[in-house]
């Protein structure tokens, strides 16, 4: 027996009936030998780890551009937050720990640079983009030289389906939906009162009692989703905290994610996301090569900058930008040293 089948074997023993078993995955959409030390959702969660696009996610915003402390919460930095939480929540229900931190560190690899401003730019432009639809682009087309990850079909589902409005199958891309959540809201109250956008005292009192600091409020948060869902086919807090969650959900949009700090920060993301944009558009020719192929794979060419654009972190973006746009200072020698 390998190490794979006993992990497989541990899991029928010993998770929830309404675990997602690596035994009974759906499989891949390309067939490939199964690992004999790895199940095949520890294989995906590798895959994503080693990814260009997951090492990117250090350098994309969060909430904050560019913010000049080491504390602010980047794209990586919240993914891995999602990763614990979904982790803990799957780990109490008894359902597959592997399954949903593969789903979690994969959810947000396609998102743009400078964060939702970047998203809702690239919308704008392009008549249609959304992250989560091109975190799966990501792992099924761009990564690998446009060969892809070649991941499960459970994980590439929980990945889609992990903003508010999708509806992940598994329970453990449930969790993640949720965790996810749980994990922006908390690390953006902490980041928003750092950079001295709120004051603790300026959140809402339901918000309040749900605990004055992150590890407070993320352990009820927890712990209702945990009470509310035992041996249930769902996940979900419960009434009473889902709407405490909403107000405060609701209270960070105001305050924090559209004031005007931010949307004066957006309009400068739009000017250069639409420059950008516009250029690679008129000269296809400029993008690199892995992107200039898929062109002559018969992609749609809005579909592909697109997705170059959407690849960036903050600073590339601004590199790029520079490049094209700004003037580069020239220096001609003066042979005439007599004045």
């Amino acid at each position: 027996m390998t190490v794979r089948e006993k992990i497989e074997q541990r899991e029928e023993q010993f998770l929830s009936d309404l675990a997602t078993k690596s035994s009974a995955s759906r499989g891949r959409e390309f067939s490939e030998v199964p690992c004999n030390m790895r199940t095949c959702f520890q294989r995906d969660r590798d895959r994503i780890i080693y990814s260009k696009s997951f090492h990117r996610l250090k350098n994309k915003t969060q909430v904050f551009f560019s913010p000049e402390g080491d504390h602010y919460i980047t794209r990586l930095t919240h993914t891995l937050d999602v990763s614990q939480v979904a982790r803990s929540i799957a780990r109490c229900l008894d359902l597959n720990e592997d399954l949903a931190e593969a789903i979690a560190l994969g959810h947000d690899l396609g998102h743009t640079p400078f964060g939702h401003a970047g998203e809702r730019t690239l919308r704008a432009l392009s008549g249609h983009f959304e992250h989560n639809e091109q975190s799966l682009r990501v792992v099924e087309v761009l990564e690998k030289d446009g060969k892809g990850l070649n991941l499960t079909y459970e994980v590439k589902d929980g990945i889609v389906n992990h903003k508010k409005n999708g509806k992940p199958f598994t329970l453990e891309g449930q969790a993640v939906s949720v965790a996810d959540r749980i994990a922006y809201l908390n690390h953006d109250i902490d980041d928003a009162i750092r950079a001295g956008v709120i004051r603790l005292s300026d959140l809402p009192s339901e918000a309040l009692s749900l605990g004055r600091s992150s590890r407070e409020r993320i352990n009820n948060m927890i712990t209702s989703i945990v009470l509310n869902s035992k041996d249930k086919n769902f996940i979900s807090m419960s009434a009473e905290v889902t709407q405490k969650t909403e107000i405060l959900r609701n209270f960070m949009f105001e305050r924090v994610y559209l004031n005007k700090q931010a949307k004066a920060e957006e309009e400068r993301a739009y000017k250069m996301l639409s420059s950008l944009y516009d250029f690679f558009l008129k000269n296809l020719n400029k993008l690199p090569q892995n992107y200039i192929n898929l062109l002559s794979r018969g992609e749609e060419k809005t579909q592909v900058v697109c997705d170059y654009l959407s690849s960036m972190t903050d600073r590339y973006a601004v590199y790029i930008f520079e490049e094209y746009f700004i003037p580069k200072s020239f220096y001609i020698g003066d042979n005439d040293t007599k004045r």
